[in-house]
């Protein structure tokens, strides 16, 4: 592993942990911390921001390929899957939840799970159909 990368991989880490941290400050009201998470994700992002020049620095830029189409579905379908099981997740994790809440979050969940299940077999069909045309 070279150096540069390893430091990406370094900033990156620390700079998500710091962001993710401050997120919590912000986001849980009995933390009352509002202005200090704001502060700190601040700093997380400006390590994560960081990584930009390094990047650019050490990793030549290639030749631009055409948009692969398998890709781009695959990415929105990820996007669609992780946001559906999100939702079905919050459904069931919120205080005062009655069944109907618990229910309706377990099955959103798993249909987003199933979802992003699918993902890779989506890109699968995708590619082999290009491929045959």
């Amino acid at each position: 592993m070279k150096k540069e990368t390893l430091i990406e991989i370094i900033l990156g880490t620390i700079g998500g942990l710091i962001f993710a941290i401050s997120m919590c400050m912000v986001l849980i009201p009995e933390y009352n911390m509002l202005k200090y998470g704001i502060f700190i994700g601040i700093i997380g992002l400006i390590i994560l921001l960081s990584i930009i020049p390094i990047y650019r620095k050490y990793h030549p830029k290639k030749k631009k390929d055409r948009v692969n189409a398998a890709i781009v579905v695959t990415w929105i379908a990820g996007v669609a899957g992780a946001l559906i099981m999100g939702f079905g997740m919050s459904k069931v994790m919120v205080e005062n939840s009655n069944s109907t809440d618990m229910v309706v979050g377990i099955i959103t969940g798993i249909a987003g799970l199933i979802v992003c299940i699918l993902n890779y077999p989506i890109y699968a069909y995708i590619k082999e159909n290009k491929k045959s045309s």
